[in-house]
């Protein structure tokens, strides 16, 4: 019988942004959207989209806490009892939102006012619990802290888009900044601001309500333009 060599094969070298890992960070922008295809953390896009400014903080503020208890749960995964495991995930989650909560309320004490509820919220945000289920608890560090980095892009681009159209059709504003209506008249040194008056501020654009239709819209167009994302089952 002929003997046979066992030859070992080189490992594949992993990359640090190679076609795998960009694919993390991109997917959940599109084709895994949390919003829009996962159908996640819709209450704080209803409750914070009605500025830029917050929306924008509280998209940093989840990409922050996705991306680092990603990649702590990944590292602690081995050795935490599948019994506790939500229970640990939980207080990673929470010491993270803490010390985002702290940072903002010393630094921007007026947007924390507005967004306090809300930063606090994030400990039960499904985006969260769900990225450190589904991919931390089995994939390798880097991959787990691009996955939360991913999704908490995905998650942030439709919270700053929704707050854009809110806040300028609105408030007839850009982050505070006014930008149509009457009241930006007195802020052009001009005589010619009548072309600024064509639009009146719409109170409906900062109801709760319109950021459930703006979705739907995002969502629509997603699906037409891409149309694997159809549920047909």
């Amino acid at each position: 019988m002929a003997e046979t060599t066992a030859t070992t094969l080189p490992k594949e070298k992993e990359e640090w942004l190679g076609k795998k890992e960009r694919k993390l960070l991109t997917d959940p922008i599109n084709d895994n959207n949390p919003i829009t295809v996962q159908i996640l953390g819709i209450c704080s896009a209803l409750a914070v989209t009605t500025m830029l400014k917050p929306a924008f903080i509280m998209a940093i503020s989840v990409i922050l806490v996705t991306g680092f208890s990603n990649l702590v749960v990944s590292l602690l995964r081995k050795g935490i009892p599948k019994q506790i495991r939500m229970i640990v995930q939980l207080v990673v989650i929470a010491f993270l939102v803490t010390v985002v909560e702290q940072v903002l309320k010393a630094y921007n004490y007026e947007v924390w006012q507005q967004l306090s509820v809300f930063i606090g919220l994030i400990i039960t945000n499904c985006i969260v619990m769900g990225r450190l289920e589904a991919f931390a608890m089995a994939n390798k560090p880097w991959k787990s802290f691009l996955d939360g980095v991913g999704n908490g892009l995905g998650y942030g681009l439709i919270l700053v888009g929704v707050a854009f159209v809110r806040e300028l059709f609105g408030k007839g504003a850009i982050a505070g900044i006014q930008i149509i209506g009457p009241t930006s008249a007195y802020l052009i040194n001009t005589q010619d601001v009548s072309w600024m008056n064509w639009y009146i501020p719409n109170g409906i654009m900062v109801l709760p309500a319109s950021a459930i239709f703006l979705i739907g819209i995002i969502i629509w167009i997603q699906r037409a333009k891409n149309r694997k994302l159809i549920d047909v089952s």
